[in-house]
């Protein structure tokens, strides 16, 4: 199987090139992710644990789903694909913001990502990927917030980066949780 290719960016989101995945990880190159949030009416946020076997972060939680644009792939077809590949399910997304992190992991990788952050509504359980997802759940983001304040070495380092914004962006916007 061909390694997945990531899109290389300028800190302008513009792309420069591809290269394979784990390359830029090592190299701790910028490249083009996203990172999905899917909330349902009761205003709770669908968690993922990543499955065991992940090669970085395994069996930590984090958020809906996440991963790398393709070539030539919208954000939002991008993250409609991988939501049906980890949790099993179709909804409909909408872009909230994008911003550039990196952080470093234990095993010699670091995530240097220009994330597009998206959000989308779904009711019922997912059927999730055992090959992706080890477990799920919902939660309150207010929960998630006081969890990852008091467990931080249970969810992955990029969904506490991201969610701080995602909280942040919510709570101006008075979109679901009100506490």
């Amino acid at each position: 199987m061909k390694e997945e290719q990531v899109i290389l960016v300028d800190p302008n989101d513009e792309p420069i090139g591809t290269m394979g995945k784990m390359e830029a990880h090592e190299k701790a190159l910028l490249h083009r992710a996203f990172s999905v949030f899917v909330m349902n009416q009761k205003g709770e946020t669908m968690l993922q644990q990543r499955a065991a076997h992940k090669y970085h972060s395994p069996l930590l939680w984090t958020n809906t789903c996440c991963s790398h644009q393709r070539v030539g792939e919208s954000n939002i077809e991008a993250g409609k694909r991988r939501l049906q590949e980890e949790m099993g399910f179709k909804t409909d997304l909408k872009e909230l913001f994008s911003f550039t992190y990196k952080a470093a992991f234990d095993n010699g990788l670091t995530e240097h990502e220009f994330d597009h952050v998206m959000i989308g509504e779904f009711e019922g359980n997912p059927e999730i990927n055992p090959d992706e997802v080890a477990a799920w759940k919902w939660m309150k983001p207010s929960d998630v917030k006081k969890d990852i304040e008091a467990n931080p070495d249970q969810y992955t380092e990029w969904f506490k980066i991201i969610f701080e914004k995602f909280y942040s962006h919510i709570t101006l916007n008075n979109t679901q949780d009100e506490g």
